[in-house]
């Protein structure tokens, strides 16, 4: 019996041993900073003085007296609703479209690929000024034809569809995963399908879409959590649209125009590193992360019903 208890023992311990460079990393970097989140949200801390217990203080300013954080809900789950399902769609369409391209496919492929290179401040500049409603050219393009000409990142109702633009036009990454999985569905269950009289969109339906539904689920979660991340390109766009670009220790009141850029983690960072309200700035954080997981938790039951189905 104790030879026994002594190989479990080494056992156990040898795969703690293999474990343990995940278990560190899971409790430094995700339970650590989670718990840690959670204790600041019920305290009153500015990052100088003791923090002292507030209660569910910093959760009520936070969904009653704070002003900016029912339009950045509201428009990062436009985000996330209307820009993922754009750029999984037009990422799935690309890929589609280049690998039944016969010649070129490698310029169509860097050429689609390539701005997704794009440093995001950069991108983001360069597109406010393309989309610019007085000088911009795109504007002078569209009045040049007689097209109505948007106020894009100056008007509360384009700022957001501009947002999309820009980030429909770094689609490379998603360009790639769907090619890669497109490329890998078997062409034997195409040519039965064909033999069977199976149309074009019927062969997409039937065969296409049940191979690459495991990357679709991917493309849509990542997509979902990246977009609850977003924060650089509204954030420098509301800046070059209001003019509002200048040296180290400017503070900005983010969401220009009229709040319609702004979104939850600009919050967070407004609170915590502008405002010094850790405590706000923790609960926006803890929103943020029960968003994600009520939309990964959706999306994955989704996908098991129907793949069970």
């Amino acid at each position: 019996m104790t030879t026994l208890r002594q190989k479990h023992r080494r056992e156990t311990a040898r795969t703690l041993a293999f474990l343990s460079p995940w278990l560190i990393g899971v409790s430094v970097f995700f339970l650590y900073p989670l718990v840690s989140t959670v204790y600041f949200s019920f305290m009153k801390y500015d990052g100088f003085t003791p923090p002292t217990w507030t209660g569910l203080r910093n959760w009520q300013y936070v969904f009653t007296d704070y002003p900016f954080f029912w339009p950045a809900l509201r428009n990062t789950l436009w985000l996330v609703v209307v820009m993922v399902t754009l750029r999984v769609l037009f990422g799935l369409g690309i890929g589609l479209l280049i690998t039944k391209v016969k010649t070129g496919a490698g310029f169509f492929r860097t050429a689609f690929y390539l701005p997704y290179l794009a440093p995001p401040v950069a991108a983001t500049m360069a597109f406010a000024f393309l989309l610019n409603p007085g000088t911009g050219p795109v504007n002078n393009i569209l009045g040049s034809i007689g097209l109505p000409q948007p106020g894009w990142f100056n008007d509360p109702s384009w700022s957001k569809p501009a947002l999309t633009m820009l980030a429909l036009w770094g689609i490379g990454d998603l360009m790639v995963i769907f090619m890669a999985s497109l490329l890998d569905v078997p062409q034997e269950q195409y040519e039965a399908a064909s033999l069977d009289g199976a149309g074009a969109w019927q062969r997409f339906r039937f065969v296409t879409l049940p191979n690459i539904s495991p990357i679709v689920l991917f493309a849509v979660v990542t997509g979902v959590i990246q977009t609850m991340q977003y924060y650089t390109q509204p954030l420098i766009a509301g800046k070059v649209a209001s003019g509002v670009i200048g040296g180290a220790g400017q503070q900005f009141e983010p969401g220009y125009p009229e709040k319609s850029t702004l979104t939850l983690p600009q919050l967070v960072y407004h609170l915590g590193f502008q405002r010094f309200d850790t405590g706000g700035a923790s609960v926006i954080a803890l929103v943020l992360f029960a968003l994600a997981m009520v939309f990964t938790g959706f999306l994955m039951r989704s996908m098991t019903e129907r793949s069970a189905a």
